[in-house]
């Protein structure tokens, strides 16, 4: 998984009205899956031809069209078509490395935003792009792949008579954007666990993998930041955001987002110094150990130097070395150095040196 958006060269030049898709290729078969639905009934079914794709439009009732995989440039221009959506717009739709932005076009908003998704089995952290266009009557999500992320708004949406479904597109883009956020603070959540949990290894001495885990959730952290900050702009300029496709009564709504995004960010912004004060720590731990070792060792040099000049002293070879025939020279020679050890040891720990 990449960290930083990628462009390819061929793309380079390209017109930002032209239908191109910018990406790599998640699925291999374009899926729309369409909900149709108001407060008695709901119908649900895969769209196949662009007669449908009319149908939706002309309904008078709530549409989602969901359509996973972005890299069909003929449904493109149909849904330019039907639905009058300027090319610039579906051209961001096809570029999955598109900064999240909120924009307003003459027949609806355009929102796009990353999502981000954990593994439990896995333990691996994935990233999508997902683009939602909001018209009168009718939602259109656009998601790389297809996955069940959004399974809960559609099982609330079978089940329930209320306010999901009849507050118009509006609402329903707002329960989208909610558990994309709500996606965010469960991600950051996972991570921190594992981040707090490294203060208990920490402690412990035979832990000589700490160092590349903190750099690792280092790393996670400032891929989510990534995603984040640009989503929290977004969000707040789609809250401030005045115009006729988000009805009045729900602007409510996208201010709880702001809240919610808020949470998010600062929790990326509290792991992300408890991660900056742990790797602090363990460079302070390390040099303490450090320091620690190289006293030992400066002590028991300092130890030896005296006893290595006793032992020269008497290993030299000059004929007249009175101490040579001494009878008891070599036990008084052990002597002198057992008792200048003892002496040194018990000076360095008054000194509190050792």
């Amino acid at each position: 998984m990449s960290v930083y958006s990628k462009k390819n060269k061929e793309h380079i030049g390209l017109s930002p009205y032209a239908l191109v898709f910018r990406g790599q290729k998640k699925t291999e078969r374009v899926l729309l899956r369409a909900m149709d639905f108001d407060l008695d009934k709901v119908r649900e079914l895969e769209v196949k031809t662009p007669a449908e794709i009319v149908a939706l439009q002309k309904s008078k009732t709530i549409s989602w069209l969901n359509i996973d995989g972005i890299d069909n440039v003929e449904l493109m221009e149909v849904l330019a078509k039907v639905f009058k959506i300027d090319n610039n717009i579906l051209s961001d739709v096809m570029n999955p490395f598109v900064r999240p932005k909120v924009q307003e076009f003459d027949k609806g908003v355009f929102i796009t935003i990353k999502m981000l998704q954990y593994n439990e089995i896995t333990k691996l952290l994935s990233v999508e792009n997902l683009s939602l266009i909001i018209t009168d009557n009718t939602l259109i999500s656009f998601q790389e792949q297809t996955g069940n992320v959004f399974d809960p708004i559609r099982e609330r949406i079978r089940k329930h008579k209320n306010k999901i479904r009849t507050s118009g597109a509006d609402y329903l883009a707002f329960t989208l954007l909610d558990i994309v956020v709500d996606n965010y603070i469960y991600v950051i959540g996972v991570l921190g666990d594992e981040i707090e949990s490294l203060e208990e290894e920490m402690t412990d001495d035979k832990n000589i993998e700490l160092l590349d885990k903190i750099n690792s959730y280092k790393r996670e952290l400032n891929f989510i930041r990534k995603h984040i900050k640009p989503a929290k702009e977004m969000i707040f300029n789609l809250a401030k955001m005045e115009t006729e496709f988000i009805h009045e009564e729900n602007h409510i709504h996208y201010k709880e987002l702001q809240d919610n995004i808020d949470e998010a960010s600062d929790l990326s912004d509290s792991y992300r110094e408890i991660l900056n004060d742990q790797l602090s720590i363990y460079h302070s731990m390390m040099s303490t150990k450090l320091n620690d070792i190289m006293r030992i060792l400066t002590a028991f040099s300092v130890i030896f130097i005296p006893l290595t000049f006793l032992v020269g002293v008497y290993g030299t070879n000059f004929t007249y070395l009175p101490e040579k025939d001494w009878h008891y020279g070599y036990f008084i020679m052990w002597g002198v150095m057992i008792i200048t050890t003892i002496f040194m040891l018990w000076y360095f720990k008054r000194k509190k040196w050792f």
